[in-house]
């Protein structure tokens, strides 16, 4: 992804403008989401979703080349899983948000780096020295103070919304993996195509007939999905995706303020404090990648900033 800025015109302040503002639209995108998943099953919700997307990722494809050169994959099975494992983590996100509020949510689904972390290492072979182990540690122990076990009941929403971060940090590592072996548009076409196939097969079996107001939060939904992945896309032809990765957070802010105004929900004080301990934890992992990768360049004889 870095290399999509190199490729490119190099202005941090721009590509970071740009990825805080597909932070907010991901943040309505979860509005519109959570209001229609009130009246319709997340199947069908996510099937329609994905409808969208995956004509958005076959126009990104054919945007770069014949069609059919997207289906050749070097780690076809990685690819499959990766595909799966999205649709599973969006399949348990957006049930989560039936119940959940938009910041309690967000504070959750905020520990998906440090699970990155944990599951490079058996999957990548990624060693893990004592200081990330450490921020890993007090990441868990933010969720801790979240969840509080044994003094407040776990709602089945907080389950959810731990299997998706779950779910989506697999999805993640599976990526990492298959960026030595595959082309971006390869990666983007098996996601979108996968989902296709796997949420339709599950989602017709769950159809209703919607109304016109739902149907066009519906295509509201769609258009905020496409456009806030083309804002990450478009983020990263300006900036590295390590320089970019932190301001990921800021959809914590902006579910907690989307909730108040749409909901008149407010975040609960313990899971705002485990939410900080989270983030802290995820900016300090980040910290020491980018340092660890930096210093590895200099040694190599690399150079450490992106080219102008």
């Amino acid at each position: 992804m870095s290399a999509m800025a190199n490729a490119g015109e190099t202005n941090i302040g721009k590509g970071v403008a740009i990825l805080l503002t597909a932070t907010a639209v991901f943040g309505i995108q979860d509005v519109l989401t959570k209001i229609v998943v009130q009246n319709y099953s997340v199947f069908q919700v996510v099937m329609i979703r994905y409808w969208a997307f995956a004509l958005f990722s076959v126009w990104l494809v054919m945007r770069r080349g014949p069609i059919r050169n997207a289906f050749v994959s070097a780690a076809p099975r990685w690819q499959l899983a990766r595909g799966v494992l999205l649709v599973a983590d969006i399949w348990l996100f957006t049930e989560a948000l039936r119940t959940l509020a938009l910041g309690d949510l967000a504070a959750i689904t905020m520990t998906y780096p440090l699970m990155v972390t944990l599951f490079a290492i058996p999957l990548l072979g990624e060693r893990v020295g004592p200081f990330r182990a450490g921020a890993v540690v007090a990441g868990f122990i933010g969720a801790l103070v979240i969840l509080r076990p044994g003094f407040v009941t776990i709602e089945i929403g907080v389950i959810y919304g731990l299997l998706s971060s779950a779910a989506f940090a697999l999805y993640l590592v599976f990526t990492r993996k298959v960026a030595t072996l595959d082309s971006t548009t390869t990666s983007i076409f098996y996601v979108g195509i996968v989902g296709l196939v796997m949420t339709t097969a599950v989602g017709v079996f769950h159809w209703e007939p919607m109304r016109f107001e739902d149907m066009l939060t519906v295509m509201g939904l769609c258009v905020t999905m496409c456009t806030a992945h083309g804002l990450v896309m478009a983020s990263m032809r300006y900036a590295p995706a390590s320089v970019l990765q932190p301001f990921n957070y800021f959809a914590l802010p902006w579910a907690i303020t989307l909730g108040f105004l749409v909901f008149g929900t407010m975040i609960e004080g313990f899971a705002l404090l485990g939410a900080l301990i989270i983030v802290v934890a995820g900016l300090t992992v980040m910290w020491r990648e980018r340092h660890m990768v930096a210093r590895a360049r200099l040694s190599a004889g690399a150079p450490t900033r992106p080219s102008t």
